[in-house]
């Protein structure tokens, strides 16, 4: 099982800017599977602390439903559009795969399930300095860090 924690030590740069692009939105993207099978799609908030990445569930939310018959999920950070000008600007997005393990319930003003993740995968999709390539770089536990450039 790897934790954030995990990523971080493994490749701290790389970690530092992928946390950096969830950080800077407040709002993203989970995938979880449905009991057919199907892909669902749902808007959720995220935090890193203490070396995990957690996230809820609302009471009775579909979700919540989903991770805890399939743990296994897909997190995207916010989309934001390139910067357009002779220097074209584009932070990039990352995402990150794994499987949601319970961490137990929401407590307080909001109430429901809490999970964090069980990291497989990590990406980081974005530009090359000079804005003419591609760059898709991931870490998997079993891989390490890779990294591929397309024109």
């Amino acid at each position: 099982m790897a934790r954030w924690r995990d990523v971080e030590a493994a490749v701290p740069e790389f970690a530092a800017r992928v946390r950096a692009l969830f950080d800077a939105h407040r709002h993203k993207t989970l995938a979880t599977l449905r009991a057919d099978g199907s892909p669902r799609i749902s808007g959720i908030e995220t935090v890193f602390d203490e070396g995990e990445l957690t996230f809820g569930s609302m009471p009775g939310a579909r979700k919540g439903a989903d991770l805890r018959r399939d743990p296994r999920f897909a997190l995207h950070s916010a989309t934001v559009d390139p910067v357009e000008g002779a220097e074209a600007q584009w932070p990039g997005e990352a995402k990150i795969a794994g499987r949601a393990v319970a961490a137990g319930a929401v407590t307080g003003e909001a109430e429901g399930d809490l999970f964090h993740a069980d990291v497989t995968e990590v990406v980081h999709t974005h530009l090359d300095p000079a804005a003419t390539l591609l760059v898709v770089e991931w870490w998997t536990p079993a891989g390490g860090l890779q990294r591929v450039e397309r024109a």
